[in-house]
C-alpha cells in the first residue's frame, strides 16, 4: 500500500516517475487565467491568518461546507476566524474523492510543509502552524515560491488598472498583466445595473455612451489602454454561442432600451451579446491578442445567496445549451474576413468534450501551432477524471503536444498546486502509455512533449 500524498503522488510507473521529476517538477508556470486580485499583489500584501489566505473567497470549499452543514455564518459571515478554520478542517474528512481533499492537502505540504492530515483533531495544530509562517509568505512571495513566471488577471474595461500600472513601475520579477473582461459591457439583462455600468465606463473611457456606436468607441478605447498596459488576453463568460446577425439599426434599437432602463427580450439580448462580442474579437485580431471563451456555466442559481453574497458565492452549476452550430458560424464569420485571433475554448459540461475538441480543427490556418485551443478542463472539470478526458479528448482529436496547459482559474494564492497536480497527472497518463507498449520509450522526444506542454507551449503562444 502507498502511503498518502507521497514523493510518488499519483505517479503510478517509473517512466511516469521520470517525466514528472525530470521533466515537469521544476518548469516555470504562465497561469494565463485567474482572479487574483491585481491591488494584493501590488501591495504586497500579508494575510493575518490561513483563513484569510486560505478559505476567502473559495467558493469550492464553501460550496463542500455547505453540503456537509456547515451554517453560512461559518463559511460567508461573521463568525471568528479560527471558528471558520475549524469548520472547514471538520468538513476535509467528508471530502475524500472529491478533488478538494488533495488541493487541500498539497496546499498544507507546499508551501507550509505540513504533511499532517486535516481533521477536527488536527484544526488548532494546523491553524497555529500555518499561521506561524504567514509572515514569510506575502502574495509577492507565494508567487515565487510556487515558480511563476507570469500571470492574467480578470478585470473589467471600466477598471482603472493603477494596481497593473503600480506593479509595472515596482517590479518584483513576476509578469502581472491584465486580461480584458467585457461580459458587463454586454449584461443589459438586467437594466439598472446597466444603466449604472455605463455610467462607470463613459466616465473612465471620457468618451458620453449615447448610442451602440459610442458603446463600441468607448470599449474599443479602453482595449487600447489595456494593450498599453500589457494585456494580450481577452477573456469571455458565455452561456452558449449563438447563431445570429442583426443590423445595425437593431442593435442601436435594443441598446436605447437597455440604456433607458426597458426591458429587453432574450432575443434581443442574445442579438447584442453576440454583435458586440464579434466587433471586440475583431480588435483582438488587430492587435494579435488571445481569446478565451468559458462555455456553459449555469450562474447564480440560489437567489437566496446571491442577495446575501453577491455573484461567486458558489451556487453556480453546468449549463447544456446547445453550443456546436451557433460556436462554428461565429468563428466562421470572423475566419470569413481574417479576424479570428488565437483563441481559447472551455466547456463547463463534459457532454460537449468532443464537440469543442473537433471544432478547434475546423479553424487552424497553419499560421502558429495550435492557434485555436481545447482548453484545459475548467472549473467542475479541472479535477483528475476530468483533466484525464480532456486529455485523452484532445489526444484523440487534435495534438496533446501543441496544448498550452494548466490554469488556476482561482482567487486564491495557494492554489498554484493544481498545476503540480496537473503535471503528475499528465506524466501518469503519458508514462502508462510508455509502459503499455502504446508509446515508444523516447524520453528525450516524451520529456520535451512534457516541457512544451507544461510550459514551453503557453510561453510561444501568449508571447507575454
Amino acid at each position: 500500500m502507498k502511503p498518502f500524498l507521497s514523493e510518488d503522488f499519483l505517479l503510478q510507473t517509473g517512466t511516469a516517475k521520470q517525466l514528472y521529476f525530470d521533466h515537469a517538477a521544476n518548469m516555470p508556470i504562465i497561469d494565463y487565467h485567474n482572479h487574483l486580485p491585481p491591488d494584493e499583489i501590488a501591495n504586497n500584501k500579508q494575510f493575518k491568518n490561513i483563513t484569510e489566505l486560505w478559505l476567502k473567497g473559495d467558493h469550492y470549499k464553501w460550496r463542500a461546507m455547505r453540503s456537509n452543514g456547515v451554517n453560512e455564518e461559518l463559511i460567508t459571515g461573521n463568525a471568528d476566524d479560527f471558528e471558520k478554520f475549524k469548520a472547514w478542517a471538520e468538513t476535509t474528512p467528508y471530502t475524500m474523492r472529491n478533488p478538494l481533499y488533495h488541493w487541500s492537502h498539497l496546499e498544507l505540504k507546499k508551501p507550509f510543509g505540513i504533511t499532517e492530515l486535516l481533521n477536527a483533531g488536527s484544526a488548532a495544530s494546523v491553524y497555529a502552524a500555518c499561521n506561524e509562517q504567514l509572515p514569510q509568505y506575502t502574495t509577492q512571495a507565494l508567487l515565487k515560491y510556487f515558480k511563476v513566471d507570469a500571470l492574467c488577471t480578470t478585470d473589467d474595461p471600466a477598471d482603472e488598472l493603477v494596481y497593473h500600472k503600480k506593479i509595472s513601475e515596482q517590479p518584483f520579477g513576476i509578469k502581472v498583466l491584465p486580461a480584458f473582461r467585457p461580459d458587463k459591457a454586454m449584461a443589459i439583462d438586467d437594466a439598472e445595473a446597466y444603466k449604472n455600468y455605463l455610467q462607470k465606463l463613459s466616465a473612465i473611457s471620457g468618451i458620453e455612451i449615447n448610442s451602440y456606436d459610442s458603446l463600441l468607441e468607448a470599449l474599443h478605447k479602453r482595449h487600447d489602454v489595456f494593450h498599453e498596459a500589457g494585456c494580450r488576453v481577452s477573456d469571455h463568460g458565455l452561456d452558449t454561442f449563438q447563431k445570429i446577425d442583426g443590423t445595425a439599426q437593431q442593435l442601436e434599437n435594443i441598446f436605447s432600451k437597455a440604456a433607458t432602463g426597458k426591458p429587453v427580450s432574450k432575443e434581443e439580448s442574445i442579438l447584442f451579446k453576440m454583435a458586440t462580442l464579434h466587433f471586440i474579437c475583431t480588435w483582438n485580431h488587430e492587435k494579435e491578442w488571445v481569446q478565451q471563451f468559458h462555455v456553459g456555466a449555469l450562474r447564480n442559481n440560489n437567489t437566496r445567496l446571491l442577495k446575501r453574497i453577491g455573484a461567486d458565492a458558489g451556487v453556480d452549476s453546468m449549463g447544456d445549451w446547445p453550443v456546436a452550430e451557433g460556436m462554428a458560424a461565429f468563428f466562421d464569420k470572423l475566419d470569413k474576413d481574417d479576424k479570428l485571433a488565437k483563441t481559447i475554448i472551455y466547456n463547463n459540461n463534459p457532454m460537449y468534450n468532443e464537440v469543442f475538441a473537433t471544432m478547434t480543427g475546423n479553424f487552424q490556418d497553419g499560421s502558429t501551432p495550435g492557434k485555436i485551443q481545447y482548453g484545459s478542463g475548467w472549473w467542475f472539470l479541472d479535477q483528475k477524471d476530468g483533466m484525464e478526458k480532456q486529455m485523452n479528448t484532445l489526444s484523440n482529436m487534435g495534438l496533446l503536444s501543441r496544448f498550452i496547459g494548466m490554469i488556476t482559474d482561482s482567487r486564491s494564492f495557494l492554489s498554484f498546486s493544481r498545476h503540480e497536480y496537473f503535471r503528475r497527472i499528465l506524466c501518469n497518463l503519458i508514462g502508462n502509455d510508455v509502459e503499455n507498449g502504446e508509446l515508444p520509450a523516447d524520453i528525450k522526444w516524451l520529456g520535451k512533449m512534457v516541457e512544451d506542454i507544461c510550459y514551453n507551449n503557453a510561453r510561444d503562444y501568449f508571447k507575454l
